[in-house]
């Protein structure tokens, strides 16, 4: 099989793409959103955002240090796009999009309630690395939308329909194919499948 050699650039694709809400010092909201995020640590909780320096929200976060990581569904694909190729410097996105600001537990930031999972979390250093900074930072609190519970009262955000990032296009998840671990559980004898 024969592989191309491109010049170094991220393919490390699809990514989680979520809206990052903020607020400056005077509680002015705006939304960003944001394709270069994850977890990076267990304990203590830990997330990073990754912000290029001339985005609006980029001053917003040097001045705060505190934001929410709102994850997307297929139903919010619409307002994620807007949120990302809009400025908060021209319109107030929460308006526009029909989004509602709602009140942090921990932080100032709003959270976005129309989204299914809302992670408050505190800047606790900010990496410059080019063209963008990274914001890594202890996440505070965590909010999940009763409605995407299962039976068993675990969080079940396939029923939200969630969606991902790559190379500029949006695509829903598909069908689980595995859960952790499922490659070295041992067979039921009655079903012959994986327990």
């Amino acid at each position: 099989m024969a592989k191309q050699m491109w010049k170094p650039g991220n393919m490390i694709y699809p990514v989680p793409v979520v809206m990052v809400s903020v607020a400056d010092k005077e509680k002015r909201p705006n939304i960003i959103t944001v394709a270069w995020t994850g977890t990076t640590c267990t304990n203590p909780a830990m997330a990073y955002i990754s912000v290029r320096k001339e985005r609006y929200s980029h001053g917003i976060l040097m001045e705060t240090g505190e934001f929410v990581i709102n994850l997307t569904t297929e139903k919010l694909a619409y307002a994620t796009d807007y949120c990302g190729v809009r400025s908060g410097r021209d319109v107030d996105k929460f308006k526009e999009m029909k989004l509602t600001p709602i009140e942090a537990q921990t932080i100032s930031a709003p959270m976005i309630e129309e989204s299914p999972v809302n992670i408050e979390c505190k800047v606790k250093q900010i990496l410059n690395l080019g063209s963008h900074d990274m914001f890594l930072a202890e996440v505070t609190a965590v909010h999940a939308d009763e409605q995407y519970m299962d039976e068993h009262g675990r969080f079940d955000l396939q029923k939200a329909n969630p969606i991902v990032y790559s190379h500029g296009e949006y695509y829903g998840l598909g069908k689980p194919i595995g859960t952790f671990g499922y490659s070295v559980k041992k067979k039921s004898k009655k079903t012959g499948k994986r327990k």
